[in-house]
């Protein structure tokens, strides 16, 4: 029936089944709860628009995913290219309200916190992580384990 569903209309499917996703992969990756607001509207209409066929609901999953880091990745690019003067009197924002160790997660070298989030966070495997990633699953073991010793020492208070 769900594959019934996902031929006829993909994006409703992925609305009605992956948009809490979307949603907090977006926020882990974009500077504020708007951005990735914002991310997952354009993830949505990207899928509208491509008209792309999906084999499976995992495939489907895949592709925004890999469509969502992207576009995050794209956003964070942008950022930097813009000058922007900052006005001094401003307030600094408050940090999200993360659990500490995602905070930790976030300040990992993208690398290593893509694949920590997609394993622990949205339970991939490394093979599955590598499909998504467009690497190896050998670079995916490494990156979670060098990922968990740099965890490990923020943690246990060294820098």
């Amino acid at each position: 029936m769900a594959g019934i569903a996902l031929m006829e209309d993909p994006l409703a499917y992925a609305i009605e089944h992956y948009t809490d996703m979307v949603l907090r992969l977006a926020a882990h990756y974009a500077p504020s709860l708007n951005d990735a607001e914002d991310v997952v509207q354009d993830v949505f209409e990207k899928l509208m628009r491509s008209g792309k066929g999906f084999e499976s609901a995992e495939h489907l999953k895949a592709w925004l995913i890999r469509v969502t880091i992207n576009h995050c990745h794209t956003l964070a690019r942008a950022a930097h290219r813009r000058d922007v003067e900052l006005v001094e009197d401003l307030a600094d924002p408050a940090p999200p309200p993360d659990l500490p160790v995602l905070a930790l997660v976030r300040q990992l070298p993208q690398n290593y916190r893509d694949a920590i989030y997609l394993h622990y966070y949205e339970g991939y495997t490394a093979k599955e992580i590598a499909q998504i990633l467009q690497t190896k699953p050998n670079t995916v073991l490494t990156w979670l384990r060098r990922g968990r010793e740099a965890l490990r020492t923020k943690l246990e208070g060294g820098e």
